[in-house]
Order: C-alpha cells, then structure tokens, then sequence
C-alpha cells in the first residue's frame, strides 16, 4: 500500500514539475480570423493554438485547440479576460461568448472583459475524438439501461462493454488516456500564455465548474476571478457524480408535479401526487410497449433533460400528454452526437476509476431503486467507464484550499444535474478560497439566465469590482436578500 501511495504521489510530483516549464515554453500567439461555419456571432473571432497531446512529452505530438474571443468594445475594459466554458464534458464552447452576450451577461461584465471560449481537447474544432458510435447508439443517450434485477446489470454490462472496446480501438485511440480534465486546464493555462495575460478570470457552467476548480488547484496564482455556476462535487464526473442524477430528479421533480397539476388540461393528475404516480405508470408501461419508438429509459432520460428548466415544463407536459395517449412525438432533425458522447466518455472514464464489478453495480442499483426510484436503476447501473483501459497517466486533481480566496460559488437548490449536496462538497473542498450563493428555485444554471437578483448581483458584484459576500449567502426565489 505505501509503495502504490509513493508511486502515486511521485506521479503526481512529476506532473507538477513538468507543467509549469511546458507552460514557460507556449510563446504561440494567437492570430484572429473568421470563426468556422456553424460558430455564429456579432463581432465573435475566432483561432486555433498548438498544445502536447502529452504534456510530460511537451515537444512531442501537438493537437489544436479553437479559441474564440468577444472582445470588450470598451476601451476603458478593467483589465484581463474572462474565459468560458459551458459544460459537458463534450459540450463545445467556441460559440459561447456571443451566447453570453445575447442572453442576458450585464453589459459591465461585457466592458470589462474580453470574453474568450473554446471547444475543449477532442472537441469539435479541438482536434476531434470518436468512439465510432452508431445512430442506435448515439440514440441510448448518457443513461444506461434501468436495471430491475441483477440480470439487467449483467445484461447492461455486455453493452457497456462493447462501448469501451470501440473507444479503445477508434481511429483517436491515442488521444484516450490524455483527453482528461487536467490536461484541458494545462490548455487553458497556454491560452493564458498565448494571450499574454498574467492572470486569467473565468466564468465555467455545470461541468465547467470542475474544469474551473481543476485550473484553480493546478494553477493557483494564475487564477483571477472564478466563479462557478452549478457545481459538481470535487471528484467532478465520478461515479458518485452519476448516482448523484437521480438525486437530484428526486429534489427538482417536485417543482415540475406542483406545474403539471395546476394544468390539468394535460389530464397528468390534479395533484403533485397524481403526477408523481403518472411517472410512474408511463415509466412502467413504456419499459413493457413502446410508444412509437420511445421505451421506459428514452422517457427518464426526457423527463431528466426537460427539468433543466422551468421554461421546459409545458413541452414536457405535452410529452407526457402524448405518451400517455399513445401519440408519436413530434419528429426531431436527426443530428450526428458521435464526438459529443465520445469527448464526454473520453474525460468522464479517464478522469478517475470507475467500480470494474459487476457485482458492485448490482448492490448500488439495488440501493438506488429503493433510494431515488425514478432515475436511480439507471445512473447507478453499469457503463462503459467499468471497462475502459487500466493505463491512467495521473491521478485525479486534487482539489484543495491551497490557493488565493477567489472563487464564487452560485447554485440554485433544486438543481437536477448538479445536486446541492456536490456544491456543498466542493465549497467545503475550497475551505476559504471559496464563498457559495445559493439560490431557492429549481434548474440548472444560475448566471446570468436566472432572473434571482440577489445571485446575478453577488456574481455581477464579484466579477466586475472583485467583491464577494464576507460569508455564504442563501437567497429566496427569484428576489433579493
């Protein structure tokens, strides 16, 4: 045990010594043009930067990273850059400073920054990786299968299986043990470097918050401003942060029941607990038949994706309506999702080990069908990261309280993507370098979509004077203090 510790730590040492001089070593500048075809916005340009592919080989393989930047039209801008980063992982970001800017960031955010985005390693633009999924494939989504038994475990396994062994063998192969947190944070420290900037600001979303966290602790005095807005735990997408989904259905659907029963045109029950039941039923029924294409796990998880957003819940009320009455949904334009559930595996199976049992899927199902039964057979069930390839460069980044108290923390309550009980976990990782702002509503994402005041306020305050509240703050839904 004291010698894989040892390894371990020498490991990491080695990480640590290696990375600072790569990072003496970017003088790469970047050179704005046109943004690529599909990246639209007013005024929004666009590059691409050269990093190691390996960072402990750094003159050897490079890949290229897509940087955009929205530049403050401000000529007066505080000083610096705010950069961006959506979430995922596997979700692109080189479009993401014009959506700032068109939904709703304070125009003093906007004249005191440049805003810059990118399309993460094996992201789109970002020199792309593939685990050559097909359009069935693609259609299963994140979840695995809702297991009942433990057969449906074995069963699931045979498919997480056959998804780590086409990973491990696609044309980007290579890139596998090296499309990892830590090193997308190592790019974020050579877009620093090619910006010419000591000090970078940063505004980062659900999974951005991780990445965040990660620059944060690897980078600590080259962190300005950071503020992470729905935040996983400190392991960031462990396997704790997968069972975490079905927690978080459980604290958000609530919001979405109390909806559906104040209509009951949609005929869904005419209390929160008729609703609740109707769930359910449809789950049951479409797991045994099918409504025209859409089983028992392609309802969860639309069921999952609709209470992003309390905006979602009249299309997900009639979706409901429609399933319920063994009515097709309306058609979707089919859309190609291989880079992006590949990226998302990629980071989320290389970023920490997973349980390699079955066995231990099978108790943590059981578990979680009890715990959190709407979603919980499913996210505690078996997935491809059980059985990806051994070979781990690194360990995790630790995320620690070592480091200036520059970190704002904001998180709405009922949040089904990110749970309250990650955020805690993470603000209590930070110590004093972070201050948390809660917020009392449902949804994922706070700033700047929400309309709560006393959050966009507290993150508005911090971005553009530097100033945070002295203690953590909780806030009343969609109000002030």
């Amino acid at each position: 045990m004291r010698r894989k510790l040892s390894v371990a730590l020498a490991a990491a040492a080695l990480m640590a010594t290696v990375v600072p001089a790569a990072s003496a070593e970017a003088s790469e500048t970047l050179e704005w043009g046109a943004c690529p075809k599909g990246v639209e916005g007013p005024r929004l340009e666009c590059s691409t930067l050269k990093v190691p592919l390996d960072y402990r080989d750094p003159d050897g393989k490079q890949i290229e990273i897509a940087v955009s930047r929205l530049a403050s039209e401000n000529p007066a801008r505080r000083r610096g850059v705010l950069l961006t980063n959506p979430g995922g992982p596997g979700g692109e970001g080189l479009g993401y400073p014009a959506l700032l800017a068109g939904s709703g960031l304070p125009q003093e955010v906007l004249d005191s920054y440049d805003l810059i985005g990118f399309d993460p390693r094996g992201v789109a633009h970002s020199t792309p990786v593939t685990c050559e999924l097909t359009p069935e494939q693609q259609a299963r989504g994140a979840f695995s299968s809702y297991a009942e038994t433990a057969a449906d475990v074995t069963r699931e396994a045979d498919y997480a299986r056959t998804i780590a062994r086409q990973c491990a063998t696609s044309p980007t192969a290579q890139m596998l043990p090296h499309t990892t947190t830590a090193n997308t944070a190592r790019d974020m420290e050579r877009i620093r470097v090619a910006l010419g900037e000591p000090k970078i600001s940063y505004l980062g979303a659900s999974y951005g918050t991780y990445l965040g966290a990660a620059y944060a602790s690897m980078f600590p005095d080259r962190g300005d401003r950071i503020v992470l807005d729905s935040n996983l735990g400190p392991g960031g997408y462990d396997y704790t942060a997968m069972r975490g989904f079905a927690r978080g259905m459980e604290d958000r659907f609530p919001d979405f029941a109390d909806y559906a029963a104040a209509h009951p045109e949609y005929g869904l029950g005419t209390t929160p607990e008729r609703v609740t039941a109707k769930f359910f039923d449809l789950a049951k029924r479409l797991d045994a038949t099918p409504v025209h294409g859409v089983n028992g796990l392609a309802f969860r998880g639309v069921t999952f994706e609709y209470l992003y957003a309390d905006a979602s819940f009249p299309t997900l009320a009639k979706t409901w309506q429609l399933l319920d009455t063994n009515q097709p949904l309306p058609e979707q334009p089919s859309t190609d999702h291989d880079n992006t559930m590949s990226a998302r595996l990629y980071v989320v199976c290389g970023d920490s080990r997973w349980p390699d049992s079955v066995g231990d899927y099978q108790h943590a199902t059981a578990v979680d069908r009890v715990k959190y039964p709407m979603l919980g057979g499913s996210t505690a069930n078996i997935g491809p990261c059980a059985f990806w390839p051994k070979q781990r460069p690194e360990p995790p980044v630790h995320i620690g309280n070592r480091g200036p108290s520059n970190v704002l923390m904001v998180q709405n309550e009922r949040d089904p993507g990110t749970p309250l009980t990650g955020a805690r976990a993470l603000r209590q990782a930070f110590g004093q370098r972070a201050r948390l702002v809660t917020a009392d509503q449902g949804g994922h994402g706070v700033y700047p979509w929400g309309k709560n005041t006393c959050v966009n306020d507290a993150a508005t305050e911090f971005l553009t004077a530097g100033q945070r509240p002295a203690h953590d703050l909780a806030c009343t839904a969609e109000s002030g203090k």
